[in-house]
C-alpha cells in the first residue's frame, strides 16, 4: 500500500496543481492510508484566533464541513498542539471536554502542524474516525511527508505570487511617470495605438492635444525645482479631475502633456475640447509657500483620421499645432501673487 501511495504522490506532483489540487489528492490518499473517513486541511488565523477549515474529504457518515471557521482555542487541533499529542483512538476519553469533537463524533485523530520555512504554523493536516483505528509507523510518515509536501506548494505559490506583484509593480513604475503618477511616454504610445485601433473599429476619429506648459522653465529658475514640480503635479491633477472615460491623458515629459480622445458626433468639437482644457490649465496654483497665477499653455489640437494617420504622425501634427499656437498666441506670463 505503502508503495502504491507513493507512486500516486509522485505522478500527482509531476503534474502542475494549484493548492487545491494537490490537496485533494492527498487527502484522497490520505484517507487510504489511514482508512478514516474524514481528511481535511486547515488554516489557522491567529489574528482572528480562528481555524478554517479549508479543504476536507468525507467519505462515509462523518462530515467536516468546509469553509467552516471556529474558534482556535476550542479546537481538537488546538488541543492536540498544545499536548503534543497527535494521534489518539480514544478521544471522547482524552478530550471528554472537547465539544466539537463530542458533537461531530469523533473516536479517532489524527493530525500533524504544517510549519513553513520561517517556522509560523500555517495550519493542520488531519483525519478523524467515528470508530477505533490504530496507526502504523509507516502511515505517521506519510502524514508528515503529505504536510511537507503541502507546506512547499503553499510557499512555492506564495513565491510566485510575490513575484508577479513585483513584475507588475516594476511593469507600472516603467509606464508611469514618478512625479505625476501619470501615464509616461511610453505608456502613451501604446494607449494611443489602442485607441486608434478602437477608432477604426467604430469608424471614428481621433482628437489629440499636445500641451506645452509656457513659462515653465522661468518658475524652476525663479522659484526652484520643488515648486516646479509642485506645479506639474498641480497640472497633472487638473488635467485627471477633467478627464472623460474614453480619454487618455499623461505626461510626454517635462512640461509637454497629451490628452487624446475618440471623436464622434456626441462628443464636443475640437475646438471646445481645446478650450476646456485651457480653462482647465489656466489659475490660480498654491506651490509650496508661494500662490501664482498661471494664464495657461499653448496647445495644439487635431483631429485625425485614424484610416489615414497613425499614432505617430497624428502626435507630430499636434506637436506642430502647438508649436504653431505657441508663435500666434499674445505671451502672457504667469504673476506671483502675494
Amino acid at each position: 500500500m505503502s508503495d502504491l501511495i507513493l507512486a500516486r504522490v509522485s505522478q500527482t506532483l509531476a503534474k502542475d496543481h494549484t493548492l487545491e489540487s494537490l490537496v485533494r489528492h492527498l487527502l484522497e490518499m490520505l484517507e487510504l492510508v489511514t482508512e478514516m473517513e474524514s481528511t481535511w486541511l486547515t488554516r489557522i488565523d491567529n489574528e482572528a484566533h480562528l481555524q478554517h477549515i479549508l479543504y476536507a474529504r468525507n467519505s462515509r457518515k462523518m462530515q467536516i464541513p468546509e469553509g467552516l471557521a471556529v474558534p482556535w482555542n476550542e479546537t481538537l487541533c488546538k488541543r492536540a498542539l498544545d499536548e503534543r499529542c497527535f494521534f489518539s483512538n480514544e478521544v471522547d476519553e482524552h478530550w471528554k471536554d472537547c465539544h466539537a469533537a463530542r458533537n461531530l463524533g469523533i473516536k479517532t485523530y489524527l493530525s500533524t502542524p504544517i510549519h513553513l520555512t520561517d517556522g509560523s504554523l500555517y495550519g493542520t493536516l488531519c483525519a478523524a474516525s467515528d470508530t477505533s483505528h490504530s496507526l502504523s509507523e509507516r502511515g505517521e510518515q506519510i502524514l508528515e511527508l503529505f504536510a511537507s509536501l503541502i507546506a512547499h506548494h503553499i510557499e512555492r505559490e506564495s513565491l510566485v505570487e510575490q513575484l508577479k506583484e513585483a513584475n507588475a509593480a516594476l511593469v507600472a513604475h516603467s509606464y508611469t511617470d514618478a512625479l505625476t503618477g501619470l501615464p509616461n511616454r511610453r505608456a502613451l504610445f501604446e494607449k494611443l495605438s489602442s485607441l486608434f485601433s478602437l477608432a477604426r473599429h467604430l469608424h471614428c476619429n481621433v482628437v489629440l492635444a499636445f500641451i506645452d506648459l509656457n513659462d515653465f522653465k522661468l518658475i524652476n529658475d525663479r522659484y526652484g525645482h520643488q515648486t516646479g514640480d509642485d506645479f506639474l503635479i498641480g497640472v497633472g491633477k487638473r488635467l485627471t479631475a477633467r478627464q472623460e472615460d474614453d480619454e487618455i491623458t499623461g505626461q510626454l515629459g517635462g512640461d509637454e502633456f497629451l490628452v487624446a480622445r475618440l471623436g464622434s458626433p456626441q462628443a464636443a468639437s475640437p475646438q471646445a475640447f481645446k478650450a476646456a482644457l485651457h480653462q482647465q490649465i489656466q489659475g490660480v496654483y498654491h506651490l509650496d509657500g508661494i500662490t501664482l497665477f498661471y494664464p495657461g499653455a499653448s496647445i495644439g489640437v487635431i483631429e485625425a483620421d485614424p484610416f489615414n494617420r497613425d499614432a505617430d504622425s497624428a502626435l507630430r501634427e499636434a506637436d506642430a499645432a502647438m508649436y504653431q499656437e505657441k508663435r500666434d498666441r499674445r505671451h502672457a506670463t504667469f504673476f506671483h501673487i502675494d
